[in-house]
């Protein structure tokens, strides 16, 4: 089954997110990851975790938690040649210049503020084009 993972330490946002999957009938199942060490335990498969397979074809990611932060996570995901390839979004509450800057030098898709709805925000834009690549 195809397959989505959010990485996200609010559990407010994950329920968010879970919804909004719900409403638009996205095709896909919602991996969760409470930080950036459980989320590469599910895409590595190791610590005893059992890996997400196929890997998700697309990873939600917030920048601020604990443990390994957002951009902590794209580096290493990026350094690893099995999973540098994976469309990453990064869905967070700061719309910082300097947090944008820096995950797009790790070659994000998109750059979405929380919560995570489809339908509203500044960053409609790349909303829309992860509901695109998520119903394909």
């Amino acid at each position: 089954m195809r397959s989505v993972l959010l990485v996200e330490d609010d559990f407010f946002d994950t329920m968010t997110a879970k919804k909004a999957f719900e409403k638009f009938s996205v095709p896909h199942e919602l991996h969760t990851a409470f930080n950036g060490l459980e989320a590469l335990d599910l895409l590595l498969g190791t610590n005893g975790v059992e890996p997400i397979r196929p890997l998700p074809e697309v990873i939600l990611l917030d920048l601020n938690m604990p443990k390994m932060n957002g951009h902590e996570f794209l580096a290493e995901i990026r350094a690893n040649p099995q999973l540098a390839e994976i469309p990453v979004f990064i869905t967070t509450t700061s719309s910082m210049d300097v947090d944008r800057l820096n995950a797009q030098n790790l070659e994000v898709s998109g750059y979405i503020l929380k919560p995570l709805d489809f339908e509203s925000g500044t960053d409609m834009v790349d909303s829309l084009n992860l509901l695109e690549k998520l119903l394909r």
